[in-house]
């Protein structure tokens, strides 16, 4: 199957410039990296819905808060993103992300066919650490190649998102194992 980015003359010409960037190494992932971005641009701006959606269903107070925490968690990724695109020389634009799509329409039919409490608990944390799974390996791939692109910068930013979506699964975990997986 072959992948077609959203604006391919656009991702080209950056590409061929950065090839033709003597300074940069690895230029060859340069389109890889912009779409990539790209692509995790409009997750996370799709993901704030859902975290909000996420949150009012929630039962436990804990799993509740840590959606709102999320949340505003994301719009701090948001706006290091747009820092990121800055230190590449290049506009902040999301692409649609087909996966984020696929997860939140995921997590929605979990709110819709889930009615006991406790097992809408524990099916939105599984629902939300899918999400999670999915941000890791984005901004871990994007770390890997702003780090061989020599893109400092970037890989700063990134590491700092990356971490923290390690650390919103951990915390998942643990709001599973005190209260969502657990008989009363």
């Amino acid at each position: 199957m072959n992948y077609t980015p959203t604006k391919p003359n656009e991702l080209n010409i950056m590409a061929n410039k950065a090839r033709n960037q003597s300074n940069m190494p690895n230029a060859h992932l340069h389109e890889l990296f912009v779409d990539e971005l790209r692509d995790i641009l409009g997750a996370e701006k799709l993901l704030l819905k859902g975290l909000k959606k996420m949150a009012t269903k929630a039962n436990s107070e804990g799993l509740r808060s840590a959606f709102e925490e999320h949340h505003a968690q994301t719009e701090q990724h948001i706006e290091r993103l747009k820092k990121v695109f800055a230190s590449v020389d290049l506009s902040p634009r999301a692409k649609t992300c087909k996966a984020m799509e696929g997860l939140l329409a995921e997590a929605e039919e979990i709110m819709e066919n889930f009615e006991d409490a406790d097992v809408l608990d524990a099916a939105l944390i599984a629902a939300a650490q899918k999400v999670e799974h999915y941000e890791i390996a984005s901004y871990g791939c994007l770390v890997t190649y702003a780090n061989l692109m020599d893109h400092r910068e970037a890989a700063d930013l990134l590491s700092q998102t990356l971490e923290e979506e390690k650390d919103t699964d951990v915390k998942l975990t643990e709001i599973a194992m005190e209260e969502a997986n657990v008989s009363q």
